[in-house]
């Protein structure tokens, strides 16, 4: 008998691994749907796995004031259909190198906003201080679209909105409050910003989750101070005022939009809502405009911070009052400066406009 040569052995046994494979391949079913689906391959549409699709924010949205080392940060959004189509920057640094380091940095940074559609934005290189305070008040104008979006969607099933508080200064650093709303009560509270650095950090570990805590628990900003927390318990509460007043007018805006007939569609439109406009910062002090708007009107306006202290004390027991009976009067945020208080009227100025965009007014 003839030896059969090494490599034609190797060629047969080659040949049958190959009909092996083919044979198996031949019996696994002509439609894989996992295989398919971790290729990429027939993946179901996002729209089909959430039952239809989703309400989508529109309108324009005013990002909390950031606070950074060189001067406040605020970012104003128009939204379209769930896209940004618009940024421009309310606030920025200014005076001295911040001018031109501003002057530089926020188009690029309003260029980025509205590519990403988010607030991952890169910092702008030389202004870091002002890229970090931008994105803060980007990602505050993103939450506020994503709650209006929120509120409106389906008129009978509950829905979740995320909202963020205006920062509020105190003696000790800034306090800044989200919440998650969900059929009117807190579901979650959490600090987006406290006090740092020496004692601050144990007072703050300690007192936050006590406050987010209660917040949930008591479902308004009636809640009770932390001990030896106080200056961060009364920044909390602030800034869980201003985020629940956010959160009602975002409902207030949305009520009546599927109802049917004349009669529930003007009780929804006559609802009053509260809304408090971004923190201003001016040359003496901040300023911050809180409006009750009722049938698309400004019923109330009231100041929440005014400059104090030494001469401003005066000049602001003098000036609010008539800024806030221009408010009302004219119905938006064109309205005279009060003569001899031009830095708070220009700011008043500022948060009104900041609360009539969240009012959608």
């Amino acid at each position: 008998m003839r030896k059969s040569h090494p490599i034609r052995r190797v060629v047969l046994a080659g040949a049958a691994t190959v009909s092996g494979i083919v044979l198996l391949l031949s019996l696994k079913p002509a439609s894989d749907p996992g295989s398919a689906q971790a290729a990429g391959i027939g993946a179901p549409p996002a729209a089909s796995a959430q039952g239809g699709a989703q309400a989508a924010a529109t309108g324009t949205f005013t990002g909390d004031a950031a606070q950074t080392q060189y001067g406040a940060v605020q970012v104003r959004l128009t939204v379209g259909n769930g896209k940004i189509t618009k940024a421009e920057t309310v606030q920025a640094p200014k005076g001295g190198q911040s001018d031109q380091i501003t002057a530089n940095a926020v188009p690029k940074l309003n260029q980025a906003a509205v590519a990403a559609g988010s607030a991952d934005i890169d910092a702008v290189s030389g202004a870091t201080y002002t890229s970090a305070g931008y994105k803060e008040s980007l990602q505050s104008a993103l939450d506020k679209a994503q709650a209006s979006a929120g509120s409106s969607q389906g008129s009978g099933a509950a829905q979740a909105a995320t909202v963020t508080g205006d920062a509020v200064q105190t003696q000790y650093g800034a306090v800044q409050v989200r919440i998650t709303v969900n059929g009117g009560k807190i579901t979650e509270a959490e600090t987006v910003q406290a006090p740092k650095g020496g004692q601050s950090d144990q007072i703050t570990a300690n007192a936050v989750p006590k406050l987010n805590q209660a917040a949930v628990a008591a479902g308004s900003a009636d809640i009770d101070a932390v001990s030896g927390a106080t200056y961060t318990s009364a920044g909390y509460k602030e800034s869980l005022q201003s985020a629940l007043d956010k959160a009602r007018a975002s409902a207030g805006s949305s009520q009546g939009s599927g109802s049917q007939g004349s009669g529930s569609q003007d009780a929804g439109a006559a609802q009053a809502r509260t809304v408090t406009g971004g923190v201003s910062q001016t040359q003496y002090g901040p300023v911050q405009v809180r409006i009750t708007v009722s049938g698309g009107k400004i019923t109330k306006a009231e100041a929440v911070q005014t400059p104090k202290g030494g001469r401003s004390d005066q000049i602001t027991a003098n000036a609010v009052p008539q800024l806030n009976q221009a408010a009302v009067a004219a119905g938006s945020a064109d309205i005279d400066a009060v003569s001899g208080a031009t830095y708070t009227s220009a700011g008043y100025k500022e948060s009104l406009q900041s609360a009539l965009d969240q009012a959608g007014g």
